[in-house]
């Protein structure tokens, strides 16, 4: 009976040691796949401020190759139906944080109205490379 009743008590439940083998083997995959899970986040955060960079100036470029003048802002854009809205910075999780650079000289012969000829990012935040992301 004494038998018995110790192999029922040994599968009653787990040790300390064991708990603490697991917890600490818990710990250190989280250690490791928490800085890897913020990398990809940022990555995915600079390909899509990459490509609503992309869209804005060939918005810019379009409107001003079919109207012969260039937008005076960006809403001239969405009003003109060159875009659908004004996409949101990701880093700055705002569309009206967009920084515009405006021409001095017009780029085409009829064009008598400066405006706007690039648009960069509104963050402040340096990039994975090095640079600002408002100088992409």
């Amino acid at each position: 009976m004494k038998v018995k009743s110790l192999q029922h008590r040994s599968q009653l439940g787990f040790t300390l040691v064991e708990l603490i083998i697991v917890i600490s083997m818990i710990a250190i995959l989280a250690g490791i796949s928490i800085p890897a899970y913020q990398q990809s986040i940022l990555r995915a955060k600079e390909a899509t401020l990459r490509q609503d960079l992309y869209a804005l100036r060939n918005a810019i470029d379009q409107y001003t190759l079919d109207k012969a003048k260039a937008p005076q802002s960006l809403d001239d854009l969405v009003s003109a139906g060159y875009l659908r809205a004004l996409p949101k910075d990701p880093f700055t999780n705002s569309e009206t944080t967009w920084t515009t650079v405006s021409e001095e000289n017009s780029t085409a012969v009829e064009q008598n109205e400066p405006g706007i000829s690039d648009v960069h990012s509104g963050a402040e935040q340096t990039a994975s490379d090095g640079t600002n992301y408002n100088t992409w």
